[in-house]
């Protein structure tokens, strides 16, 4: 379970979602008052991204370990990028502004990645014994 990347929940949830509910992702879940008496609506598109931030935010924390997990880890979050990518330029329903943040999300994730773990890698290697 280490080596599984979080933001794939987020992309295979966004894409059952806009197959099977796109309503759901358009449609407003909830407002949040704000003190300016003006209302910030929540819709499930906007709700996935919060999730995919924080998912994000876990996810460079977890990059910090150069363990094999870590390194399938980013390997595997390439690969969910990639995939997000074809969705993306292929498929109608991805075409839109939050979905192309979704994917944003998983490049800054394999970024984040690989250079944490190069940079630990490095530092450890420069570390003398």
């Amino acid at each position: 379970m280490a080596s599984f990347p979080l933001l794939a929940i987020i992309v295979a949830a966004y894409t059952a979602l806009a197959l099977v509910a796109p309503g759901w992702l358009d449609g407003v879940l909830f407002v949040l008052p704000l003190l300016s008496e003006s209302m910030l609506p929540f819709r499930g598109g906007d709700l996935l991204l919060v999730v995919g931030l924080l998912l994000l935010c876990v996810e460079v924390y977890r990059a910090t370990s150069s363990s094999t997990a870590a390194i399938l880890n980013h390997v595997l979050s390439l690969v969910v990028f990639v995939i997000a990518l074809i969705e993306l330029l292929v498929m109608p329903r991805m075409a839109n502004m939050t979905f192309f943040l979704i994917v944003l999300m998983t490049l800054s994730d394999v970024i984040a990645g690989f250079t944490v773990t190069i940079s630990t890698a490095r530092r450890d290697i420069q570390r003398p014994s």
